[in-house]
């Protein structure tokens, strides 16, 4: 599975994360570092196992919390229609 941000979204990385706005709707999402990270990996084509694997490397958690924040994330933001599978 690979995303992509849909093309409307602008995005900043920042010193907390990544902020996206959804120009369509001018609302904005705050990504935490830990989201911003699922986010980086899977746009650059990375799976939702790399993404987990990713998040165990940076962050203090265990396996399947891992995958459960990866499948969280991609189901809220492709829900939210922020990101399209590429």
């Amino acid at each position: 599975m690979s995303l992509r941000l849909h093309p409307d979204l602008a995005s900043a990385d920042t010193e907390y994360g990544t902020v996206l706005l959804d120009q369509r709707a001018g609302r904005y999402w705050q990504l935490n570092p830990s989201a911003a990270l699922i986010m980086q990996v899977l746009a650059d084509g990375g799976d939702r196992d790399r993404a987990a694997d990713a998040l165990l490397e940076q962050f203090d958690v265990e396996p399947d919390a891992a995958l459960r924040d990866v499948d969280s994330l991609v189901d809220a933001l492709t829900e939210a229609g922020l990101v399209v599978e590429s």
